[in-house]
């Protein structure tokens, strides 16, 4: 007989879902900040390129979200796919970073 919720897919869920939910916090943050602040350290093609990459990267991370509640936590995610999800959101930290301290130094702190 088939088992509809192998054991390891209460694991697999376990861990894929909030890591995705991560994503999708960290670039709805993202581009929340390439949306709306002013950013001179970036070129308008540079903002609209890591916009446009967030925006693809969040498609992306919902299309996975829907397949893993689509099969009960029975599909994985290769790392080889997450892998350009973790290096977009370490450029955005580091665009989140420049924009603070931009803002620091403007106030005079």
């Amino acid at each position: 007989m088939f088992d509809a919720n192998p054991p390891h897919s209460n694991l697999l869920r376990s861990i894929l879902e909030p890591l995705l939910e991560d994503f999708q916090y960290w670039f709805q943050r993202s581009r929340l900040l390439l949306e709306t602040e002013t950013l001179p350290f970036l070129s308008d093609e540079q903002r609209a390129d890591l916009l446009a990459r967030v925006v693809s990267a969040q498609q992306e991370v919902a299309t996975a979200q829907m397949l893993l509640d689509a099969t009960h936590g029975q599909v994985g995610i290769e790392s080889e796919v997450m892998r350009p999800w973790h290096d977009l959101v370490a450029e955005c930290w580091q665009v989140a970073i420049r924009f603070r301290v931009q803002a620091s130094i403007e106030k005079g702190l």
